[in-house]
């Protein structure tokens, strides 16, 4: 186990110590898990960007909304779909599951957004996502594992559908939604293509990952557009070596922090089908 953890924490603690690196230095390379020459060079070249907050609110709302309303729509459709009663849940389970093979293609998915006039709006980061087929067979897989007496007896107590996922199957199925929570979460955080096609224009409704990604390919190109600095001069204290460490770090660091409070459900939650009895 000891062996196993090195093995997971050093590469990360690597890319950790080279963000924090000189670059000159860096170049020479044997950096191990600490950085020989310490600089927040790499750091100020980031966040000098005006854009960068405007990212970052942008992609901690999108994450929140996003999984919140991605979790509230599978586990409803996930509960309709568990339910032996309900007569269309084949049809609907085939209709979601060709959705897991077959795709429009990225020109008549542009043409649909277009069309429901979501290009330049926030709603084009929640509303393509509100349902995925993945999520929902996750979470009803979980619900038909539950007994069917609980709701049996809740019914006879009169609880009715609504009373009976809220405040009984729900607070059952906390692994399969921590799981999937998760995926939703780290999804929303790195995404930035959407934001490249659809909001591209409009610098308001920029997020992080985008604007990092700019900021990588100026360093890649030279450090061209950074601003109100002699080229030299940023050139000498940074390298896209670096910069793409210090944004790895930038990227990573918020998705971890939410990780542990989600660890010991996310478990459960993928080995969920893993043994049958």
């Amino acid at each position: 186990m000891l062996f196993v953890t090195v093995v997971t924490l050093y590469p990360f603690l690597n890319v950790l110590a080279i963000s924090f690196n000189d670059s000159t230095d860096s170049v020479r390379g044997g950096l191990t898990v600490y950085p020989r020459e310490f600089t927040l060079e790499n750091y100020k070249v980031i966040f000098a960007y005006e854009t960068l907050v405007t990212g970052f609110r942008n992609s901690v709302l999108r994450t929140v909304i996003g999984t919140v309303i991605g979790i509230a729509s599978a586990s409803m459709l996930a509960f309709a779909l568990s339910r032996r009663d309900f007569q269309g849940r084949r049809f609907i389970s085939f209709y979601l599951a060709l959705t897991m093979y077959v795709s429009g293609g990225l020109i008549p998915i542009y043409i649909l957004i277009r069309d429901l006039g979501l290009l330049n709006t926030f709603a084009v980061y929640i509303l393509p996502g509100v349902v995925t087929a993945f999520n929902v067979f996750v979470i009803r897989s979980f619900m038909d594992g539950l007994p069917e007496a609980l709701q049996e007896s809740a019914k006879l107590d009169g609880a009715n559908d609504f009373v009976i996922f809220w405040r009984i199957i729900l607070p059952l199925c906390k692994p399969a939604l921590a799981t999937i929570a998760l995926f939703l979460a780290v999804g929303q955080w790195n995404s930035w293509f959407d934001t490249y096609l659809y909001n591209a224009s409009k610098e308001a409704l920029t997020t992080l990952q985008y604007e990092l990604m700019k900021v990588l390919q100026s360093t890649d190109r030279g450090m061209s557009d950074y601003r109100g600095q002699n080229m030299n001069e940023v050139m000498n204290q940074v390298s896209p070596e670096s910069v793409k460490m210090a944004i790895t770090m930038v990227v990573t660091v918020p998705i971890l922090a939410v990780y542990p409070f989600l660890q010991k459900y996310f478990v459960k939650g993928m080995t969920l089908g893993a043994v049958k009895s």
